[in-house]
């Protein structure tokens, strides 16, 4: 029986989830830890009560602390982690490197990633009736629009030539979030491909895509054709 930490999670195809796993190998540390991968869809595996009785908000995902308690929210587990664990710190090193890590992830993740994410419920029954209560076209199509509109800022942002959002040698938080849009935007029925409209972040998608991290983090593919090579 493993004696690892043990973190409650989804295929990479589900955008927070592969946040943390993104980090987790971007850190060095993925072997850490052993995953418990939900059938989220149509199973709704995680909205039943035994992941409940760990996270009542019944989302993924969720770490399973030493102590017996838990720790869910993906940017609440990634900052724990990366000061708990040596190494290069992800989430920055210093107070300002950590409050411009945060200013752009909460940017990137509300006005991007967060309003996909939204698209994509409001817009279909993906995730099964269990998940899915809302259907609302027009709302959809309003995240659709509110997404491209904050992804052109961080196209204009990375314009100057910079490798990342924070203009270090490695990537942040951030990056890991905006990329992880990026992907989310190219899935199924999200049918938003940010690489395909904006140059610099097909730029920054391709720097991303070489990475080794990267590589690790999608071997299930992340639901996308594009990415099927890298399925073990």
């Amino acid at each position: 029986m493993s004696t690892k930490a043990r973190i409650y999670t989804s295929p990479s195809a589900f955008p927070n989830p592969q946040r943390l796993r993104l980090f987790l190998h971007e850190k060095g540390i993925a072997d850490a830890y052993d995953e418990v991968i939900y059938d989220m869809a149509p199973g709704g595996e995680q909205r039943g009560w035994r992941h409940l009785k760990m996270n009542p908000w019944g989302e993924t995902p969720t770490l399973e602390l030493p102590d017996g308690s838990y720790l869910s929210e993906s940017a609440a587990i990634v900052r724990y982690l990366d000061a708990h664990h040596e190494g290069r710190k992800i989430t920055g090193a210093t107070p300002l490197e950590q409050g411009l890590d945060t200013m752009w992830d909460d940017r990137v993740w509300v006005q991007i990633l967060y309003r996909l994410t939204t698209q994509f419920h409001v817009l279909h029954q993906g995730l099964g009736p269990k998940l899915e209560l809302t259907n609302n076209p027009q709302w959809g199509e309003h995240c659709r629009k509110e997404a491209l509109s904050h992804a052109a800022l961080v196209d204009r942002h990375l314009a100057d030539g910079r490798g990342w959002l924070l203009g270090g040698e490695n990537p942040t938080f951030a990056d890991i979030t905006l990329c992880t849009a990026i992907a989310f935007s190219k899935f199924g029925p999200v049918a938003t491909p940010l690489d395909e409209r904006f140059e610099q972040l097909d730029r920054f998608w391709q720097r991303w895509t070489a990475r080794t991290s990267f590589q690790k983090a999608y071997a299930d593919g992340g639901g996308l054709e594009e990415l099927a090579h890298l399925r073990r």
